[in-house]
């Protein structure tokens, strides 16, 4: 079966005064460390957080300290895994692997037709 793996990511960024800057920084610093691994095909996108006020989303970047925390939303697809747990080592151990030392949280599993499901039907 093919899967299509989320994960959430906790991005640092240092030295940064402006949310949309350390957005900005997170996304092209993630991104370049997955391209560098020839791993291109991982989706990066800023990750949302519901307000507690009002339930409206914002995106998920906090600064304190000229520090920010940016939650970094990570989608890829696995194919021929044996199970969704499967999909969910193989995505956690390859996206972990170029983005070392950065916490990874699984967020979503979502199973896909298989090109051969696709073709039987």
């Amino acid at each position: 079966m093919n899967y299509l793996v989320v994960m959430e990511a906790a991005w640092l960024v240092r030295d940064v005064a402006d949310i949309d800057d350390a957005i900005g920084v997170a996304v092209s610093e993630s991104g370049k460390r997955l391209n560098d691994s020839d791993m291109d095909y991982v989706e990066v996108e800023v990750g949302a957080t519901t307000c507690p006020a009002c339930a409206e989303p914002f995106d998920s970047a906090f600064i304190a300290a000229d520090t920010a925390l940016v939650g970094l939303v990570l989608e890829i697809d696995i194919f021929n895994a044996e199970s969704v747990e499967h999909a969910r080592r193989i995505a956690k151990s390859e996206v972990g692997g170029a983005l070392r030392d950065v916490p990874l949280k699984i967020i979503e599993t979502i199973e896909e037709e298989s090109d051969e499901t696709e073709a039987e039907a």
